[in-house]
């Protein structure tokens, strides 16, 4: 076998492997994170259409950041219902209620937002008619949608 042979044959062996590590890496990430697929598994509410639903909150009292979460969740596929201000703006973190029991649409809804599994509770109210409330914290400062920039 020449030289040049063997030069291609490692350089195919090198690309095949480096094909397979990016084939692993992706395998482990679907496995082990969790999705922020907007399209529910589970309706146990019987609620309308396949999207996750929810209600955007300002909890911290900053104009506009109920308004930037909406645009930055509807741009990931999410169907924000409503948005508008919370009861108080004395919310120090920011949570995410799961107003329906389906602990796995609320995750996802988290996981969009960079929030730990903490971060979302179990406050179920059959009169809200949505899967999700997100009631946005006076950390907004550290999630995607206000990173480096004015709400």
């Amino acid at each position: 076998m020449s030289r040049f042979a063997n030069v291609l044959l490692n350089l195919a062996l090198v690309g095949a492997g480096l094909a397979l590590l990016v084939l692993l890496y992706g395998l482990a990430i679907r496995t082990f994170t969790p999705r922020t697929d907007p399209v529910r598994d589970e309706n146990p509410a019987a609620l309308a259409g396949d999207r996750i639903q929810l209600e955007v909150r300002n909890g911290a009292g900053e104009p506009g950041l109920a308004a930037g979460m909406t645009h930055f969740l509807r741009r990931r596929g999410f169907d924000v219902v409503e948005s508008g201000n919370w009861s108080s703006f004395n919310q120090q973190e920011t949570v995410v209620l799961d107003r329906i029991g389906n602990p796995d649409a609320a995750a996802r809804v988290a996981n969009a937002l960079g929030l730990p599994r903490a971060r979302v509770r179990d406050e179920r109210r059959d009169d809200l008619l949505l899967d999700v409330s997100v009631v946005i914290g006076h950390d907004f400062r550290t999630l995607p949608p206000f990173r480096d920039t004015d709400p």
